[in-house]
Order: structure tokens, then C-alpha cells, then sequence
């Protein structure tokens, strides 16, 4: 397990501190980051434990009228070129 998560059906007014603030409670959140006008993001907790934590809790949860699908984050891949 990594400490990162993907945060996936976010409603598309979610901010970066209502995303920190909602996995807060779950242990410390390194960062949080909504990529605007796509509906998904990213949190980085302070360890694997903690992010297990919060992905057991709030998968699947409402969230401002959306339910979460959290998943381990992937390493991005190197676009090809054509």
C-alpha cells in the first residue's frame, strides 16, 4: 500500500482544503489536491496506515453529492509520442 491516494468522482466544486479537511480526520494529510474541471485528485497521507485508514472509510461515501471512489495512486506514465 502506498500513502497516496487517487480520489475519483469529486464533485467539480471541490477544493484542495475541503479535501485536506475531509481526510484530516483520518491521520495527517501531506497534501491535498483537486485538479479542477476534471472531477478527480489526490491526497497524500503521513503513512500507509493512515491511508488505508481513510480508503476504508470514505470509498464509497457521499461527498458534496458525489460518491467517492478512492483507490492507490499509480505512478504517471510517460506519454508516447506519435
Amino acid at each position: 500500500m502506498t500513502s497516496r491516494l487517487y480520489i475519483g468522482n469529486l464533485s467539480y466544486s471541490a477544493t484542495n482544503d475541503e479535501l485536506r479537511e475531509l481526510f484530516a480526520s483520518y491521520g495527517n494529510v501531506k497534501d491535498a489536491k483537486v485538479i479542477q474541471g476534471r472531477g478527480f485528485g489526490f491526497v497524500e497521507m503521513g503513512s500507509d496506515d493512515e491511508a488505508k485508514k481513510a480508503m476504508e472509510a470514505l470509498n464509497g461515501k457521499d461527498f458534496k453529492g458525489r460518491s467517492l471512489k478512492i483507490d492507490e495512486a499509480r505512478e504517471s506514465q510517460p506519454r508516447r509520442r506519435f
